[in-house]
């Protein structure tokens, strides 16, 4: 399943990520915005169950989540959405893995993993703000499955067709959740027209 969230906010705060004039307070400001407006996109179908508990005023039945949330930001870029969602889902425990890509091959490599214990009863969610080729997304997914992981999303700004592509060719069942999907990869790997290296302009690292 994929879906591209088309919401005037989320569109007009996602062009002010791409420009290239914009500094790093405004991008990590938009991103954490954006990140906790598609939050209820992404929380749409969130597992509930019945509950009947007492207002001040008398016995009310109504639901309540059934399903703790567990975050799973790809580092370094991923942390930028953690705190935008988390607003939302405060309860959310986060975990961590860290990949790197290889710049000759752009295979991903895993250099951390830690996750918390309820991850096989949780709706997890791998947050990236870039999808290009694929890789670091497809090699987290796996991950998380081979720890016990069965209902998963994958949330990320803005996608290039060929990333997208890969997710649902070799993870069929996980819900891709985007803010845009961009027109192609460059022959660096890099989604075009998209936004430049989303940790670097987060993090001022370049």
């Amino acid at each position: 399943m994929l879906t591209v969230i088309d919401h005037p906010l989320i569109t007009h705060k996602l062009t002010q990520m791409r420009k290239e004039d914009t500094g790093t307070k405004d991008f990590r400001q938009n991103l954490d915005e954006i990140a906790g407006l598609m939050a209820y996109e992404i929380t749409r179908d969130l597992p509930v169950e019945e509950v009947t508990i007492m207002t001040p005023v008398s016995e009310c039945k109504t639901v309540q989540l059934a399903k703790e949330v567990v975050l799973v930001p790809i580092l370094r870029a991923g942390l930028g959405m953690v705190d935008g969602i988390r607003s939302l889902i405060p309860t959310a425990k986060v975990g961590h893995v860290g990949l790197y890509r290889d710049e000759e091959t752009l295979m991903p490599h895993e250099y951390f993993a830690k996750f918390p214990s309820n991850m096989p009863e949780s709706v997890v969610m791998v947050l990236d703000p870039m999808l290009a080729t694929g890789g670091s997304a497809e090699a987290a997914i796996t991950l998380l499955k081979q720890r016990g992981a069965t209902q998963i999303k994958l949330v990320c700004l803005v996608a290039a067709p060929e990333g997208v592509k890969v997710i649902q060719e070799a993870h069929p069942d996980v819900g891709i959740y985007l803010a845009a999907l961009d027109e192609k990869l460059d022959e660096q790997g890099y989604i075009v027209p998209g936004l430049g290296d989303a940790g670097d302009r987060i993090y001022g690292t370049k």
